[in-house]
């Protein structure tokens, strides 16, 4: 079994590293400190199982596991026990709480090589968690090949869906993601980000002014000049939140 640890304090990869150190079988294939090593380690190396912290720099262990579904399974070791729900609706092997024994981690990893021995489908969508879905996405990920983008909801101008996709436009950059714009328009500030057509979603403090392009249609008029479609829908939307 090829694994990784992944910890940004360097005696918990120690801990770990002993504990696998029992078991022949395991291979340590990379060892990283934060988030970002880890979305690119296992990009490039492709493990069975990731030992995952939680709470590190630069990306979290559920944003880790957002950007590698699919890759990989993974198993959080961590010092907070409020995670373990959200942890296990990221399809988690196991939740150790640290300090865990040697006898802990073993009935772990043996619960892993069982999961790992049966068929896999790999990492559902990942579901977000229940307790903070009334509390606005903060930061968009999107991941492209090893590198990872992230970008702050306040940046973005606006959500374009196209297809499966949808693009996102931010600080004159355009970046796919593999996401519904239903879904993103539910996790990000309502009163910020307003869906002025089918295919559009806008940060309404990009917006200059709106025009009207017909008789019965208009357009938001962007800060840098860009010219956007608003729906009958939306026109009504944009002139409550306006108002």
């Amino acid at each position: 079994m090829r694994i990784i640890i992944v910890d940004d304090e360097v005696l918990a990869r120690g801990v770990v590293r002993e504990y696998l150190a029992e078991h022949a079988d395991v291979e340590i294939v990379a060892e990283c400190a934060n988030g970002f090593e880890a979305v690119k380690a296992i990009a490039e190396l492709e493990p069975d199982l990731a030992i995952l912290d939680i709470q590190m720099p630069k990306l979290d262990g559920f944003e880790v596991a957002e950007l590698a579904a699919g890759k990989c399974r993974f198993m959080f070791a961590t010092a907070f026990d409020q995670y373990a729900i959200k942890a296990f609706e990221y399809h988690a092997l196991d939740y150790l709480l640290k300090p865990f024994s040697q006898q802990r981690f073993d009935q772990a990893l043996a619960h892993a090589r069982a999961s790992l021995g049966q068929a896999q489908e790999g990492l559902r969508e990942v579901v977000r968690d229940a307790a903070g879905r009334g509390k606005p996405l903060g930061r968009v990920l999107i991941r492209d090949g090893a590198k990872v983008h992230v970008i702050a909801a306040e940046k973005i101008d606006y959500i374009e869906a196209q297809d499966d996709y949808v693009q996102i436009r931010t600080e004159g950059k355009s970046y796919l993601k593999n996401q519904s714009l239903f879904e993103l328009e539910s996790q990000l500030e309502a009163g910020k980000f307003l869906r002025i057509h089918r295919s559009y979603l806008l940060n309404i403090e990009c917006m200059s002014r709106i025009e009207q392009a017909g008789k019965d249609s208009h357009v938001a008029v962007l800060k840098d000049g860009t010219r956007l479609p608003i729906s009958r829908s939306g026109y009504q939307k944009m002139r409550s939140v306006i108002q």
